[in-house]
């Protein structure tokens, strides 16, 4: 049998409200944020030649230790009781390190793809279990558009989709280091203020895109410790943008607009010599989404489902 090929958009997330409640007894901290894919994306080109043996070849030109597209792809192989080679070419414009979610994409991408060019059926709750293994944010990059997430994270549940906007990404090629934010911010939290966050959360959920009170709880320790990144929100602001956020734990922010004038003076006014960005990206629905990956499996798919679903498969 001849190699089958695909090249894939692994999309970006960004978080467009985030709380975190207090620690779980397995050790992790309760979250309640909303996810939402953007148009900014990173390609995989992914092949599968049958064979006896298992060999996972990844081409990354960043040099990523422990790269998550590669251990998606071993993960995905001995959940399918399957051999052959597999071969990933990461083409990465997502930054790393901000709060994006370019890794657990990437890794998702290689989840959703490898099934449908070896002619393998996979339901997603058994996709969902593998994404389990490999990152808390890796399930929902399954689905895609708009979702709460819930506990680390990885639990999810769709939401009616945002209303289609422009935003304008900065990233400062800061690195927060995550488990530094959430050991600044463990000793602010207390039951009461876990009760108006869920409280609060929910009532965001439900006027998603009208009342936009969006929160970020990294923002004020992260911020604390790198103030560049709080003039950069306002920044932001200034220029018009409601709401103007960090991501996950930073150091990315985003702002969104109302239109495109105001997207191309945001632009002009947050670019910085020898920093890339800032990125012109827009809100990708759940339709979107799904459309996006069938149009990239097309040759080898039977028909739109979703998952995407191998016209190989027996």
């Amino acid at each position: 049998m001849s190699t089958r090929r695909a090249r894939v958009q692994a999309l970006a997330k960004i978080n467009l409200d985030l709380r975190v409640l207090g620690r779980r007894p397995d050790g992790y901290h309760e979250l309640r944020t909303i996810f939402q894919t953007i148009s900014l994306a990173d390609a995989i080109d992914i092949a599968f030649t049958p064979g006896k043996k298992t060999v996972i070849e990844c081409e990354d030109p960043l040099h990523i230790p422990d790269n998550l597209a590669a251990r998606a792809a071993h993960a995905a192989m001995e959940a399918m009781r399957a051999t052959g080679r597999v071969e990933l070419h990461l083409h990465k414009r997502i930054p790393m390190g901000a709060g994006l979610g370019g890794g657990s994409s990437d890794a998702a991408a290689v989840l959703l793809a490898l099934p449908v060019l070896m002619g393998k059926a996979v339901g997603l709750p058994k996709l969902c279990d593998i994404a389990a293994t490999l990152g808390s944010d890796v399930a929902f990059f399954l689905l895609g558009g708009t979702a709460s997430g819930f506990g680390r994270g990885s639990e999810l549940i769709p939401l009616p989709d945002a209303p289609s906007q422009r935003a304008v990404l900065v990233t400062p090629g800061l690195h927060v280091s995550t488990a530094e934010a959430y050991r600044r911010l463990s000793p602010r939290l207390t039951l009461e203020s876990q009760q108006n966050k869920i409280f609060s959360f929910h009532s965001h959920t439900w006027d998603l895109g009208e009342t936009q009170a969006a929160v970020n709880d990294f923002e004020t320790v992260v911020f604390e410790q790198h103030r560049s990144l709080a003039a950069l929100k306002k920044r932001l602001i200034r220029a018009g943008a409601s709401p103007a956020l960090m991501t996950g734990s930073g150091s990315a922010l985003f702002g969104l607009f109302r239109t495109d004038e105001e997207v191309t003076r945001a632009m002009k006014e947050l670019k910085r010599p020898g920093v890339p960005g800032p990125y012109s990206v827009s809100l990708v629905s759940r339709a979107r989404y799904r459309s996006m990956w069938w149009r990239a499996l097309r040759e080898h798919m039977d028909r739109r489902v979703w998952p995407p679903r191998s016209r190989y498969a027996r």
